[in-house]
Order: structure tokens, then C-alpha cells, then sequence
């Protein structure tokens, strides 16, 4: 066999695991770097070639990914699938419809990746440049459990993103409250939340009968004359001890 037949042959052979690879992987973003085992012109021939057969959809030089088909077509990338990727200098956490999926008070998808980190930014390389990304989270975000930080998202959005009754959206949260440590993971971490979510803390800590100390530390943090606005959750039993605005 010449050489050129030889390189033609194990082009094709390439080509033949990249697909298999891909279509044996379900929803997923792909990288260049995890074909380092096969030549590097065959892997990039394949990919574009699949991409222009609409299997992948490119999010930038070397960075694909795998949709899989929705009722509203194409998914998009999540913030499980971005975690997956080497961000080392940032944290990523979800955010708006995802935190409040993750959470289970909406089966909606939002038709932009939506995602919060630590830093100033994420690179659109990874995140895709339709992305919203929301920056500056508090760094104790990051000792928090997936869905302690999607409950402080949920509380900063004010429950705006559940597809529940704002009585069933309380009932619901009030339970993930009555998980063991979660109120005093979520209340040590509330020096860092904005004013209206220390609020929350508080009215939630208030009706599960929560300690009078750390309630109090929760209350002391507020400007007494603040007024908040407790949205979807303006129906927890305390709300105007803690300032809400009228309900």
C-alpha cells in the first residue's frame, strides 16, 4: 500500500471513530483535545464536516457541541456541561430558569445559556457569545452545595422564574429550608447576598422557627428603613416583619 493510500485509508478511519464518538455521546461539548489519540488534520476535517451536517454546532476555533433535540428545538449548552470544560480561574454556577429548573420549580429552557460566576467574565469561547452570564458572585458561592447556590439565585430573582402559584412556590421552598443545615449554610453566607435576600432568609428562618440568634444577626444587617421586594414570595407568613413591600 503507497503512503498516500496508507494516509487516506487512516483518514477515513479517523473520521469513522470521531463520528462514532460523537453520536455515542449525547449532548455534550467536544473539544478538539479529546481526539488527541487521532490525527490531528482527520479530526478537524471531521468535526467541520459534521457540523455542517448539523450534528454539532461550533462555538468557536475547536469547541463543539452536541445538541439534543427539545419540544423548542436545539438545547443549549448548561452549566453542568460548561463545568465540565478546565475554567480553573472561574467558578460557574446556574443561574435564572437553570437554578430554577435544577430546583424544580419550572420545566422551561431559556432560549440563551444562562450563568453566574465569581469572576468578571467567562470566556464566550466555551459559554457561547449568546450567553447571559451574570458576574461578581459572592467567592463564598463556592463552598456551597449546587443547590444552595441555585436557592440564593432563586432568592435574588425573586421567585420570578417558578412556573408554580406564589403559594405552591413558597410551600416548595420552605421544604428545601427545612432540609437539615441548609438555613445555617445559607444564613452564614448571607453577609455576602444582597439586602432583599437577607431579608428572605430571614422571613424563611422566622416561619421554619429558626434560632432567635441568627435571626437576629439577619435582622441587624438591615437598613431599618429599607422596604423589599419580596416578589413571588411576598406570601411567607413573615414578610412584613422584614421590611417586604405590601403584599
Amino acid at each position: 500500500m503507497g503512503i498516500a493510500r496508507e494516509k487516506t485509508v487512516h483518514s477515513r478511519t479517523a473520521a469513522r471513530t470521531v463520528r462514532r464518538r460523537i453520536e455515542t455521546g449525547g449532548e455534550r461539548v467536544w473539544r478538539l483535545s479529546d481526539f488527541a489519540d487521532l490525527p490531528f488534520q482527520a479530526v478537524a476535517q471531521a468535526l467541520s464536516r459534521v457540523t455542517r451536517q448539523g450534528q454539532l454546532q461550533r462555538l468557536g476555533k475547536g469547541l463543539y457541541y452536541r445538541p439534543r433535540r427539545t419540544a423548542f428545538g436545539p438545547s443549549l449548552p448548561n452549566p453542568t456541561a460548561v463545568r465540565s470544560l478546565p475554567l480553573q480561574r472561574w467558578a460557574v454556577f446556574p443561574s435564572g430558569l437553570a437554578a430554577a429548573s435544577l430546583l424544580g420549580f419550572t420545566t422551561q429552557h431559556s432560549a440563551h445559556v444562562e450563568l453566574a460566576t465569581d469572576g468578571l467574565s467567562l470566556p464566550r469561547l466555551i459559554v457561547g457569545k449568546d450567553a447571559v452570564i451574570h458576574t461578581r458572585r459572592p467567592p463564598e458561592w463556592r463552598s456551597l452545595r449546587e443547590t444552595d447556590v441555585a436557592l440564593l439565585d432563586f432568592l435574588r430573582n425573586r421567585g420570578k422564574t417558578s412556573d408554580l402559584t406564589p403559594a405552591d412556590t413558597t410551600r416548595k421552598l420552605l421544604k428545601y429550608f427545612r432540609e437539615r443545615g441548609r438555613f445555617n449554610r445559607l444564613s452564614a453566607a448571607a453577609p455576602s447576598e444582597p439586602p432583599r435576600v437577607r431579608a428572605m432568609l430571614g422571613a424563611i428562618g422566622q416561619q421554619l422557627g429558626k434560632s432567635k440568634s441568627a435571626l437576629t444577626r439577619l435582622h441587624a444587617s438591615l437598613n431599618p428603613f429599607s422596604r423589599f421586594d419580596f416578589g413571588a414570595l411576598a406570601g411567607l407568613a413573615y414578610a412584613k416583619d422584614w421590611q417586604a413591600t405590601g403584599r
